[in-house]
């Protein structure tokens, strides 16, 4: 057991409440960084080691003492207790490898040692961070690529500053110096992307850790021009997905509190785009409590302290319209729109795509986040047709192509939205009306002449399809029933002939679930009802109106739904 000089434990660093979010690497981050000539010489600064709560993830500290570890949820591994190899990668996992550099779960045994005293967790955490420093030398050959990526890199910082409140070597000072080089380089840093918040966030406490002003001063000033990019002036994050607007909100939230433990003023604006993503988040939030999985955000999570909204339907200019009946009532109906600039960043090829949440369950969904694993079934989670969105016929799609909003009407009791785009190389039109109270979503989808689309649905998994004929798919779970009703907008006739596929859709981070997919027929334009809470809707066109009798009531609407 190797033994280290430590002070006695401070004040308890308190676990974070967010959730282990290392697997969000991207495989163009991988960057090695050049070797150094030399290692960087000890600063003679010192100044205290500022641990904010939130940097670690909850751990089994006891089995991580033993060399026990678990990442990603995936299955435990036997690292040992002796000298780690840290090219280890058991699972061909990216997000595994991530954690294992990323050196937080080691950060688990400081915050451990702080919470009971007991000096063996903390001789464990200095003989696991000097085992990475020897065997990860910048550069070094044979080293992990993970080792000096620069997400590890950023939150492996933090876990350092921690243990250099306890143990006072030269290994760890020297260590803490070079990250700060690394953090520092510009040209290593992610403007206006949630890694380069984390790497300001560890430039600021190392900074801070070795009196280095010039470093504390510069994670200041880039934490406010990224926040100035990231999130607008409605409070939208650019990378395009709600979850990573609750990572950034929590992670500004350490951002903030590790600035006035600095002793440095926190920037008005920086608070202000922090506080602006509550209204994104919170508009996310479906009345069931989990956050909509738009984008890169698996399904579950259920985000905290985002208080209800004034307006109860929100259109973000940046690409979303989320629309409720009601705040605070988990059997309220919710729905989700997507437009806006092409895809960036965590965001999927979901332009025109809907989700529809009603009577307390979800009805149509989209195929979500599984992992940031290179598989063929990642590639097809970011493409159309893992979305519910038109697709045209025999036509090549455009990828990150952007969606205007042509129109919108919004009251109390309904909303209209037209979208277009020339994702296909035509113009793709669709059309969403949304009836609250009398729950219904009928949305029309038109290509020009001499084009034809498929319109796709996703069910829920807790749906089943239970007949399908005459132009309707009914479905059931449990005492619910949805039916699914197509006509043709020409002349108000059901429009036969859709096909039924199961799916495989993400439920969750690693985890999928069998989903009923209705196609609908090739056409130049569908007009499609969707009709929860009965099996058999009554459907009448006349005159050029469609009138739907729902579980509360009539609903009558234009074939043409906005004109």
């Amino acid at each position: 057991m190797f033994k280290y000089t430590f002070t006695a434990p401070g004040p308890a660093v308190h676990r974070p409440a967010v959730p282990d979010l290392l697997g969000r690497a991207r495989a163009a981050l991988l960057r090695r960084i050049p070797r150094r000539a030399s290692a960087p010489d000890l600063p003679a600064g010192d100044g205290p080691a500022v641990c904010v709560a939130g940097g670690f993830p909850a751990v089994r500290a006891a089995e991580v003492l033993r060399g026990r570890v678990a990442f990603a949820g995936l299955p435990p591994v036997d690292l040992g207790t002796g000298k780690i190899d840290w090219r280890l990668d058991p699972h061909r996992s990216r997000s595994w490898a991530l954690n294992l550099h990323a050196l937080r779960w080691m950060g688990s045994l400081v915050v451990e040692y702080e919470r009971a005293g007991d000096g063996e967790f903390l001789d464990r955490a200095a003989a696991i961070a000097e085992d990475w420093v020897r065997g990860n030398p910048r550069g070094g050959t044979g080293v992990s690529p993970w080792a000096w990526a620069e997400h590890p890199v950023a939150l492996r910082g933090p876990a350092l500053v921690c243990l250099s409140a306890h143990v006072r070597t030269a290994w760890l000072r020297r260590s803490l110096a070079e990250h700060g080089e690394v953090l520092a380089d510009p040209a290593l840093y992610r403007q206006g992307h949630n890694h380069g918040l984390d790497q300001d966030i560890a430039l600021l406490a190392i900074g801070r850790r070795l009196d280095h002003r010039a470093w504390q001063e510069l994670a200041v000033r880039r934490m406010t021009a990224s926040a100035r990019l990231a999130v607008d002036a409605q409070g939208v994050l650019h990378e395009q997905a709600p979850r990573y607007g609750v990572y950034v909100h929590r992670r500004l939230g350490v951002a903030l509190e590790t600035i006035e433990r600095c002793g440095l003023a926190v920037p008005p604006e920086l608070a202000a785009r922090r506080r602006s993503l509550e209204s994104y988040v919170a508009h996310a939030v479906q009345p069931d409590g989990r956050l909509v999985p738009i984008g890169d955000g698996p399904a579950g999570v259920r985000p905290e302290g985002f208080p209800a909204q004034p307006d109860t339907v929100r259109v973000f200019d940046a690409g979303y319209v989320f629309g409720r009946t009601a705040w605070d009532d988990p059997g309220a109906a919710y729905y989700s729109i997507r437009f806006g600039p092409g895809r960036a960043l965590h965001g999927h090829e979901d332009h025109l795509g809907v989700t529809y949440h009603a009577r307390g369950r979800d009805i149509l969904v989209e195929a979500g986040f599984h992992s940031y694993e290179r598989t063929p079934y990642r590639r097809w989670t970011l493409s159309p047709e893992a979305h519910n969105v038109p697709v045209v016929a025999g036509a090549a799609f455009r990828e990150g192509t952007a969606t205007r909003l042509v129109s919108s009407s919004v009251t109390p009791s309904r909303q209209c939205f037209r979208l277009a785009d020339d994702a296909y190389g035509v113009r793709r039109t669709r059309t969403v009306l949304v009836s609250h109270g009398a729950d219904l979503m009928a949305v029309l989808d038109e290509v020009p002449a001499g084009s034809a689309l498929r319109s796709i649905w996703h069910f829920d998994p807790s749906l089943a399809v239970v007949s399908v004929r005459g132009g309707r798919v009914v479905l059931a779970g449990g005492d619910l029933r949805v039916t699914l009703v197509q006509l043709s907008p020409a002349s108000g006739l059901p429009l036969g002939g859709q096909e039924v596929e199961p799916q495989e859709i993400a439920t969750g981070h690693l985890r999928t679930a069998r989903s009923a997919t209705v196609l609908s027929p090739a056409a130049g334009s569908v007009l499609t009802l969707v009709v929860p809470g009965t099996g058999d809707p009554q459907v009448a066109c006349s005159g050029g109106r469609v009138t739907v009798r729902t579980c509360g009531g009539p609903v009558s609407f234009p074939l043409s739904l906005d004109r």
